[in-house]
């Protein structure tokens, strides 16, 4: 089984993804850190080397290898990946389930703000104005992320909990 979570970042899809897989006895990828081994390089390096037009057909071409090279696989994304190059297409095509990990803007804006260094798109952004842009972000990519199959509510929930919810569905 194919399982691809998506979400905004700081969504959790990797944590969720990795306690998912390790409960199905089946492989986790984590697109992006795929995408860095692959490439030897870090993401934030290839976009300001190669800028984001290439960085997008890069991540098409390996979300597309991720997901014919498995049989069974839990697939975490990243937050943009469903919104370009036809990406959530592929997604609904080539996957058996794909999920999208919801969460409020209030919620995600904490998350985001705990780990800013470690996020280039928003690294640069003052914390007061991480929520507008978080909500107006967010805004564009729903429409993407609303495609999924099924959409876990995650507010309040434990990583452990969002699996568990998870589970359900399956």
């Amino acid at each position: 089984m194919k399982i691809v979570l998506l979400g905004y970042m700081a969504s959790g899809k990797s944590t969720v993804g990795r306690l998912l897989a390790r409960q199905l006895g089946v492989g986790f990828i984590d697109l992006d850190d795929h995408i860095e081994q692959k490439q030897k390089k870090s993401i934030q390096d290839i976009f300001s080397k190669k800028g984001e037009i290439y960085f997008r057909k890069l991540e098409h071409q390996m979300l597309r290898e991720v997901l014919d090279a498995h049989t069974s696989v839990v697939l975490s994304t990243g937050g943009g990946t469903p919104c370009y190059a036809n990406n959530m297409e592929t997604i609904l095509q080539q996957s058996d389930l794909s999920i999208y990990l919801n969460h409020s803007i209030p919620v995600l804006v904490e998350r985001i703000t705990k780990e800013k260094e470690h996020r280039p798109l928003v690294k640069n952004i003052p914390d007061h104005d991480l929520p507008e842009f978080v909500g107006k972000h967010l805004f564009e990519r729903r429409h993407y992320y609303m495609q999924a199959e099924h959409r876990v509510d995650c507010d309040p929930l434990s990583a452990e909990e969002v699996v568990g919810a998870i589970n359900e569905l399956l």
